[in-house]
């Protein structure tokens, strides 16, 4: 499938692998797999096996012939790194990314594990660069000529439904090389604390505005006189700037479709702020089906004239050097 693609933050999906199975409280409401299975056993339908795992080899090439550039969500119905995808079929995709240079491509994966043991593997970059393409009735050969690792059009990010997956998934995605990492906090289930990757820009360094220690708590702390007393002064101070440490943006979003559980929007504006002060995009995608409900919005709250103001943020990365 290469369809242009409803979700805010791609242009077109890309699903040479259809299928899934759940890993973590972040699938139990998949949309992929409510789509998929409406059509399982209708012959001839895409998908007649429903969300079981499948391999499209035809689909392939598609990337190939779209001329205009756009961002491409890999495998929205699925997950490259599902431990059922071959190394060969992923390397095969990997070169038709590195090909189609003209296009970005998100790689979105609750795998990471996999991800990194593969993507850091000097075999599988070899495997890569080996793969050879007929493609089209003009008979354009694609072989052996990507020669940049990682590709500089491929972005690389992982799922992050809570704190447990955030300290379980980002230090996977942080051992990949990639020219944009990113974090998919959707359905966002509860509240994430990003400090722990983040640096200040001097760990050492007290603040400069009142003394305290850069540790702080995310959010800054109450202000002190400097003359030993440490008397409150009522006033408060935001700490010493932070910068992040290879996470190049985020996504956040509440989850939508039936049995959705609702998004405190307190833990997308934690969120927001802690990326703000390290200087890392964001983009807020939707506010979710129980928030929807409550406002009257469309079915899943991504109306954004309806939203408070303060979280009405979408922006993108710059790919930048891995």
């Amino acid at each position: 499938m290469g369809d242009n693609s409803a979700i805010e933050w791609t242009d077109a999906s890309w699903n040479p692998v259809t299928g899934c199975t759940e890993v973590s409280e972040g699938c139990d409401h998949c949309y992929a797999k409510t789509f998929a299975e409406r059509w399982r056993g209708v012959p001839g339908h895409a998908y007649e096996q429903g969300f079981d795992l499948k391999l499209w080899p035809e689909r392939l090439d598609l990337p190939l012939r779209w001329r205009k550039p756009r961002r491409v969500f890999v495998n929205s119905m699925s997950d490259l790194f599902h431990n059922g995808v071959p190394d060969e079929f992923i390397a095969r995709m990997f070169a038709v990314m590195g090909w189609a240079r003209q296009h970005t491509f998100q790689v979105l994966t609750k795998r990471p594990g996999r991800m990194a043991s593969l993507l850091n593997s000097e075999d599988f970059r070899r495997s890569v660069g080996k793969v050879a393409w007929r493609s089209g009735s003009n008979g354009l050969v694609f072989q052996g000529s990507i020669q940049d690792w990682p590709l500089p059009n491929v972005w690389l990010g992982t799922s992050v439904e809570d704190q447990k997956w955030a300290d379980v998934r980002i230090p996977k995605l942080l051992e990949t090389k990639a020219v944009v990492r990113f974090l998919s906090c959707e359905p966002l289930l509860g509240p994430v604390d990003l400090w722990r990757w983040f640096d200040p820009e001097d760990p050492d360094a007290d603040c400069e505005q009142c003394g305290e220690q850069w540790w702080a708590r995310f959010g800054g702390h109450p202000m002190h006189t400097r003359d030993g007393e440490n008397e409150d002064t009522g006033e408060w101070c935001p700490g010493p700037l932070r910068r992040h440490t290879g996470i190049n943006w985020a996504i956040v979003g509440g989850e939508s479709g039936p049995g959705a559980r609702p998004m405190d929007l307190q833990w997308a504006r934690d969120l927001c702020d802690q990326c703000d002060a390290a200087g890392v995009p964001v983009f807020v995608k939707q506010l979710g089906a129980v928030w929807a409900r409550e406002h009257g919005t469309d079915p899943k709250g991504g109306d954004w004239s309806t939203w408070p103001q303060d979280l009405r943020v979408r922006q993108f990365p710059t790919a930048r050097a891995a």
